[in-house]
């Protein structure tokens, strides 16, 4: 069983740690199997917002474990405890998944952790990030950031983003998708801070762009181009580009790129079809797309992707 240690000290925002433990502490009725051991670490009972939080181990399990995650912290002006630093530095060197929520990111970057890496935390304190720590290259415009071992996410909800997105790696498209419809939460979102561009947040009814999205998804396996969904939306190119923009931060042309690559997730994930087949089916024409594509997306060929995430 994976463990998945949380830090908690004094000072922590309790948002981004209670959705971490409601995240990875429910098993999605044995859809993964073995699921995640959950542990909340921090040296001793500790004020977590407004609530008083008694840690499960102290914070040296933290080196014992898969992923380390660290929530938010209320001020990034304060420094940061010398025996988490310590435990961070620890766990870093021997080789757990580090992971930052919010502006745990500082925490990160005061040990070193995200020396040489791109990393985000809330907008409001991107500046103060980069200026406080120059080695850290970071992105102020990403939901979350992947490094591989070392993973950080914006502010708040983002945060949910991010531990979906681990649940992805980890167990597939199919157990994250199951993940977020117990949440009641996109199991992807886009916008010009998303890492992964997937499904759009859900428009107003009103939206112009409310029916296209439903549309285009309905149609994957067709060649469909931006001229197409612009002239279904009933608006110019250049007009369906800027209403894009306003609700995913992204262009049509790369939302549709990416919807196709999720939609062979699926089907990689949950049926038997050959890669012919589901690079038809996800519209990308031919096998040799569909690998080239699908490799610089998800960082796997399709075939190594099914034998790691095939349902049973």
């Amino acid at each position: 069983m994976t463990l998945v240690a949380i830090a908690a000290t004094d000072g922590m925002l309790h948002f981004e740690l209670a959705l971490a433990c409601e995240v990875f502490a429910h098993d999605p009725s044995g859809l993964a199997d073995p699921w995640y051991d959950v542990a909340i670490c921090g040296p001793g009972p500790v004020r977590i917002g407004r609530f008083l939080v008694a840690p499960d181990d102290g914070l040296d399990r933290l080196a014992r474990a898969d992923t380390v995650i660290i929530p938010s912290v209320g001020d990034v002006d304060a420094d940061v405890p010398p025996d988490l630093l310590d435990a961070v530095r620890v766990a870093h060197r021997a080789g757990a998944r580090m992971v930052s929520l919010c502006t745990g990111a500082f925490v990160l970057a005061a040990a070193g952790v995200l020396d040489g890496l791109r990393a985000t935390t809330h907008w409001a304190h991107t500046e103060a990030l980069a200026a406080r720590y120059p080695r850290v290259l970071v992105d102020p415009d990403v939901l979350y950031v992947d490094n591989g071992s070392v993973l950080a996410s914006a502010g708040k909800a983002a945060a949910i983003d991010l531990c979906l997105h681990l649940i992805r790696r980890d167990h597939g498209s199919t157990v994250a998708n199951a993940v977020a419809r117990r949440l009641v939460v996109p199991p992807h979102r886009a916008g010009g801070q998303a890492q992964y561009v997937t499904t759009p947040v859900p428009a107003r009814e009103d939206h112009p762009l409310a029916t296209l999205f439903p549309w285009t998804l309905a149609r994957l396996d067709r060649p469909l181009t931006v001229e197409d969904l612009a002239r279904q939306a009933n608006m110019s190119s250049r007009n369906l580009a800027r209403h894009f923009r306003s609700v995913t931060g992204t262009t049509p042309l790369l939302w549709l790129s990416t919807q196709r690559i999720r939609r062979a997730q699926e089907l990689l994930e949950n049926t038997d079809d050959s890669i012919d087949a589901i690079a038809e089916a996800a519209g990308m024409g031919t096998a040799a797309t569909l690998r080239r594509h699908f490799h610089r997306t998800v960082g796997v060929p399709p075939d190594a992707y099914r034998r790691t995430f095939r349902s049973a």
